[in-house]
């Protein structure tokens, strides 16, 4: 265990940090799952869409907050943008 108050304060930090950013990691995987399983469960593409731009959006969070690079956000989206086109 940490000695100095400002290692403790940084300690408690971390472990709220790393709840926080599980919680938001998870949401973003449980989001992307959900359009890879309606693009190959051939859904509606009207429900597709809402359920990408959601996808879309939690990723974009995901970016700002730090936890997923613009280049694996772009890729994904682009990924899903294509594979959503095949099917039409």
């Amino acid at each position: 265990m940490a000695n100095h108050k400002s290692s403790k304060k940084r300690i408690l930090r971390n472990e709220k940090k790393r709840i926080s950013n599980k919680s938001r990691m998870s949401k973003i995987r449980t989001f992307v799952k959900k359009v890879s399983e309606m693009i190959t469960g051939k859904k509606d593409s009207a429900e597709i869409k809402t359920a990408l731009s959601k996808a879309n959006s939690e990723l974009a969070k995901g970016v700002k907050k730090g936890l997923v690079s613009k280049r694996k956000m772009a890729r994904t989206m682009s990924k899903f943008a294509k594979r959503m086109n095949e099917t039409k």
